[in-house]
């Protein structure tokens, strides 16, 4: 049986658009914050597990090897994951596995991208020229889903300025627009239709990292941890006979299978928060349904009832999500953080009140890798 694992300790650089930091300086900045809420040092550590999206957004191969100095991992256990864009949380996942597994006491979490040192586009298209992008990948399936659901054109609108209007209360934020309005993103250039350009995410440098305990280790901690309560991950190919890509089949065999670990039976009443990959507006009300937080053709209307605002029934995105900083290789990661900052208390100005349980979720490539993880105050909360 899996022993228990925990999150005993959360760093994150500032996102922006560019940090005039070196690849090194970047992941240490995250690690050593890390380290330092968890009370420890890198001698304590036992092992290093990295991710990041494909190596192709920097041109820097291999950066396990690269980066083992700058993250205290000479001589020790250095893993690298990589799963796309969901990358951040499989990174996550992998290292709880390693802590559960009992191989390991203390487990270094680091992720990270500079897409200023590269350029996102070009590599996400197989390292060729005039790619679509992913907005023009995911744009087709969310015209099936408008259609499929019958949600009105403003949704869209709304979801992006709510989370810009979060990204104010969180110092780390690469967006930062006072002045959002619904107006101001319906006036914004379109994209891929129906995406505006405020309702698309920006291209980010940053890292994030954790530091996961065994059980007897976190509750020796100096700061609450953050229990792992459970955690899937699920894949499907990105084209096949009959695939849904508004609702992927690998995303919804993912929830349930976490949903069922967790012993949670009705998600939407269960989980306090959550903490969804939402690189554009219209993916909030698509994951809300694809990973059965709602029934389909409800995600929208959540959304729409002003449930998901921060101060709502079911906060999603208190940070202000993906929509407002995009460092792509830690995105997945700062899902899972920003969770667990929940559960403990110290998300600051963007706390959801009395959050006990949260929900960090990330995916990637053409909405076909999936990994989400549960978070909790107590080891074992009571669902009643």
């Amino acid at each position: 049986m899996a022993r228990p694992c925990a999150v005993v300790g959360i760093g994150q650089t500032d996102y922006r658009r560019r940090l005039e930091v070196s690849l090194e300086g970047l992941v240490r900045w995250a690690a050593l914050e890390a380290l330092e809420d968890a009370g420890l040092t890198f001698a304590d550590i036992d092992a290093v597990v990295i991710g990041k999206a494909p190596d192709l957004l920097e041109g820097v191969m291999m950066p396990e090897l690269s980066l083992a100095d700058a993250l205290g991992a000479v001589g020790k256990p250095i893993h690298r994951v990589h799963t796309a864009g969901s990358v951040g949380a499989a990174t996550a996942i992998s290292g709880v596995t390693m802590v559960e597994s009992g191989r390991y006491d203390r487990v270094l979490v680091v992720c990270y991208e500079k897409q200023s040192e590269g350029n996102a586009t070009w590599a996400l298209s197989g390292g060729k020229s005039g790619g679509q992008g992913a907005g023009g990948t995911f744009a087709p399936w969310i015209r099936s889903y408008i259609k499929r659901s019958g949600a009105p054109e403003h949704i869209g609108w709304q979801v992006a300025v709510k989370d810009r209007r979060n990204a104010l209360r969180n110092p780390h934020a690469h967006l930062r627009i006072p002045d959002i309005s619904v107006e101001k993103v319906k006036e914004s250039p379109m994209l891929w239709e129906p995406l505006h350009f405020l309702e698309s995410c920006p291209s980010s440098d940053g890292a994030a990292a954790v530091v996961l305990a065994s059980e007897d280790l976190a509750r020796r901690g100096p700061a609450k941890p953050a229990w792992v309560i459970a955690h899937a991950k699920r894949s499907e190919y990105a084209s096949f006979p009959g695939r849904d890509p508004v609702r992927p089949r690998a995303g919804v065999d993912c929830a349930e299978a976490l949903y069922r670990k967790a012993g949670i039976t009705d998600p939407l009443r269960q989980i306090d928060c959550a903490e969804l990959y939402v690189p554009f507006s219209w993916y909030e009300p698509m994951w809300l349904e694809g990973h059965l937080l709602t029934a389909p053709g409800e995600g929208w209307k959540l959304t729409d009832s002003g449930a998901t605002e921060l101060g709502g029934s079911f906060p999603v995105n208190p940070s202000g999500g993906v929509l407002s900083s995009n460092p792509i290789g830690a995105s997945g990661l700062v899902r899972c953080l920003e969770a667990a900052r929940q559960v403990r208390g110290t998300a600051g100005e963007h706390q959801v009140e009395g959050a006990r349980v949260a929900l960090g979720h990330a995916y990637g490539g053409a909405a076909q890798y999936f990994a989400m993880w549960l978070v909790g105050s107590e080891l074992r909360p009571a669902f009643a």
